[in-house]
């Protein structure tokens, strides 16, 4: 097929590489205006650029802008951020004005709420819609669709789009029970229900967490036992600093509109998303008990910014509230991530109080605590006689559960995780 692919999304990039890559010629429009684009500024990773480059170079995959919109494809796959739906629509205003040859396959992967795709087939009659929903996860962009068991696919016209569709996925998931195939809407309201489900998960464990720590019990047996369960299993069960990223809160915050909106009364997400912005502060609260509110003036290294490894967003990230936290008690920032510093800086800009470092361990230097918020491998198994040497108290506050207490503790240092003993 010829397929068209519209957005400046991982989505995007993923779904145009994923396609050329089975032999389709795919033609990429991040912007309108490609002159204003830059791959490197999607902050993709390493792999994912790799094959688009490589896509590129055998001739399957074009990267270009508006011109796209002049030439006929077999397929349309509108891939943008969940904020520009009025882009969507543009675009399909202007291919309802060209001399297409009905029907086509259009595809929503955007992920604009209840009746997004609805509102784009208003402009695009004619057309074969389905529901894509979107499967890439930053950090792991092409792993999570390749490695997914199943997708699900909103499709209400069981013949062309139904045909069509399976056809364009058949490769990556070749046998039935691996596509599940339900009304568009259905589809949809499925989408943000598991990131409803995932934030509950989270959140439980982080409540749980917390009443544990106070009858000095470690979750991290309680966890164990939990993910021994088969019916439970161990994803997403993991106590911390709280979930962040921007496409995963929009769906808990739009499934919590769709609930209320709906007239139920259940306050269940609305707790879910509550527990998990307190849960942002527990580093801080750590951190004040321990030096019994006597912060002001005092120093923290910080570890991660990113709102998880192998990214570089800090849409919605802990380290928000934890900043503001620390900075309104006088608390002095030192702050390392090997990729987010610059998105940091974009919005807090040059402060006395927040010091971006290079090194992580330059910046221990004189820390009154360290604390990890992002559980990258390289501070997986840190230098502690360094850093204890360095550090004004060695005391290190894991918002990850990322090391062994009592290793921490075995190499002097004072420790305390999340729900940890």
């Amino acid at each position: 097929m010829k397929i068209a692919v519209f957005g400046a999304t991982l989505q995007g990039a993923v779904m145009s590489t994923l396609f050329a890559e089975t032999g389709h010629f795919v033609s990429w429009c991040p912007r309108m205006d490609s002159s204003l684009f830059q791959l490197a500024n999607l902050n993709l990773d390493s792999q994912l650029i790799y094959l688009i480059e490589k896509q590129k170079k055998v001739g399957f995959l074009n990267i270009g802008g508006v011109e796209v919109l002049d030439q006929n494809f077999d397929a349309y796959l509108f891939a943008l951020d969940p904020l520009n739906i009025e882009i969507a629509l543009d675009i399909a205003e202007i291919l309802s004005e060209k001399a297409l040859i009905h029907p086509k396959l259009m595809i929503n992967g955007s992920t604009f709420g209840l009746h997004g795709t609805a509102r784009l087939q208003q402009i695009l009659p004619k057309d074969a819609w389905v529901y894509l929903p979107d499967m890439t996860q930053d950090g792991r962009s092409v792993e999570s669709l390749l490695q997914a068991t199943s997708i699900v696919i909103g499709v209400d016209d069981l013949g062309f789009a139904k045909t069509q569709i399976i056809e364009l996925m058949r490769p990556h998931f070749p046998r039935s029970e691996q596509r599940i195939l339900m009304p568009i809407l259905d589809a949809e309201f499925t989408k943000i229900s598991i990131s409803g489900m995932l934030a509950t998960r989270i959140s439980y464990m982080n409540d749980l967490a917390l009443v544990a720590e106070k009858l000095d019990i470690d979750i991290e047996n309680v966890r164990l036992g939990l993910s021994a369960d088969k019916r439970i299993g161990a994803s997403y069960l993991y106590p911390g600093v709280g979930f962040g990223g921007e496409n995963f809160s929009r769906d808990i915050l739009t499934l919590s509109q769709t609930v209320s909106d709906s007239g139920n009364k259940s306050r269940l997400l609305q707790q879910v998303w509550e527990i998990n912005e307190q849960q942002k502060e527990v580093l801080f609260r750590k951190f004040w008990n321990y030096y019994h509110s006597d912060i002001q003036g005092k120093t923290v290294a910080i570890w991660g910014a990113a709102f998880k490894e192998k990214s570089s967003s800090v849409i919605n990230s802990p380290i928000h509230k934890m900043l503001k936290a620390f900075w309104a008690q006088g608390v002095t920032v030192k702050l390392h991530d090997p990729k987010a510093l610059k998105e940091i800086e974009v919005i807090y800009g040059q402060r006395t109080d927040l010091i971006y470092c290079d090194d992580q361990y330059d910046m221990a230097q004189d820390a009154d605590a360290l604390c990890l918020v992002t559980p990258w491998r390289q501070y997986a198994n840190p230098d502690y006689q360094r850093l204890k040497q360095i550090m004004k108290h060695p005391f290190i506050l894991d918002g990850r559960n990322f090391y062994d207490p009592n290793y921490v503790k075995a190499q002097g240092f004072a420790y305390e995780g999340v729900g940890r003993l």
